[in-house]
């Protein structure tokens, strides 16, 4: 079997997989999760009892003599944006899958289930650079599309820059949208592009890992090589010094993320490669219900 004869059946897999779940695991919670996230005014009436307070309109009040409400309506189409990592430490994974595998079946999943919803999709692809743009659109054949650049996307980039995505996210981006930001996370400056996101779009991170992120296993001498830089070194798994090092890196590393996320006031996700993310997506979006 050639090459594109292998990621064309691999999209289609994908889209078989993400159809059964939107259509009997997902079905409706997406909507609900995320409806009233988008809010467009649609007219003013006089106040009624129950009416939130934030929403009377002071300069009709005042002109007509007695208190007027604004009314909002659900907007009906809403767009998702994902900005995902592919640099080259999403190669990595000991168990199921690599990050890069789990990492496109979450982003087909979400995006098969903002189809469903009649909403448009698009994608930032990242390393320390914006690697490529697909602009918002409807449909099954971009949806197939934006799936077959995730399966193939190489970076060029040697490093990992989340800021630069959220950044380049919000200069093209005018309109509040779904934002779902998808790495493992081994950066550290992106604190405030994060913050400045989140208090334009309904943002929601999802950290994937694989459990030797956590934890190095215990085999003596062992050559390891950074995914990004290229770089090797000797490492004595078998020292109690290197294993708690290891362990202390990928704890800082999480509680930064999280408290990233706490002050930007956004939602974070964790999945682990041979973890089950259904579950995690499912309870998140019951959640958000």
């Amino acid at each position: 079997m050639s090459n594109i004869q292998t990621i064309l059946k691999k999209v289609r897999e994908l889209e078989i997989k993400s159809k059964k779940l939107t259509n009997h695991l997902f079905a409706g919670e997406y909507h609900s999760a995320f409806k009233g996230r988008g809010m467009l005014f649609k007219e003013v009436r006089e106040y009624q009892a129950g009416d939130d307070t934030r929403f009377i309109d002071w300069n009709v009040s005042a002109r007509l003599g007695h208190p007027y409400s604004k009314v909002f309506e659900e907007e009906r189409e809403l767009t998702m944006m994902l900005m995902v990592d592919i640099s080259k430490s999403s190669l990595f994974g000991t168990s199921h899958l690599r990050k890069k595998d789990l990492i496109t079946e979450i982003c087909a999943v979400l995006a098969f289930s903002a189809m469903k919803n009649q909403d448009k999709v698009g994608a930032v692809f990242f390393s320390d650079r914006i690697e490529k743009y697909i602009p918002p659109k409807k449909g099954r054949d971009h949806i197939l599309y934006l799936v077959r650049e995730l399966l193939t996307a190489e970076p060029k980039g040697k490093g990992t820059r989340i800021e630069e995505a959220i950044r380049f996210t919000n200069n093209m981006l005018k309109h509040r949208c779904i934002a779902f930001l998808l790495s493992d996370f081994v950066d550290e400056q992106y604190e405030d592009a994060l913050k400045v996101a989140a208090r334009r779009h309904d943002l929601i991170g999802i950290k994937v890992y694989d459990k030797m992120d956590m934890e190095l296993p215990r085999v003596g001498l062992m050559e390891v090589e950074d995914a990004e830089t290229g770089a090797t070194t000797w490492v004595d798994t078998s020292s109690a010094k290197v294993q708690y090092a290891y362990k202390q890196q990928f704890s800082l590393n999480e509680a930064q993320c999280q408290e990233h996320f706490k002050k930007a006031g956004a939602d974070l996700l964790y999945i682990r490669t041979d973890e089950d993310y259904v579950k995690v997506l499912q309870q998140f979006f019951i959640k958000r219900m």
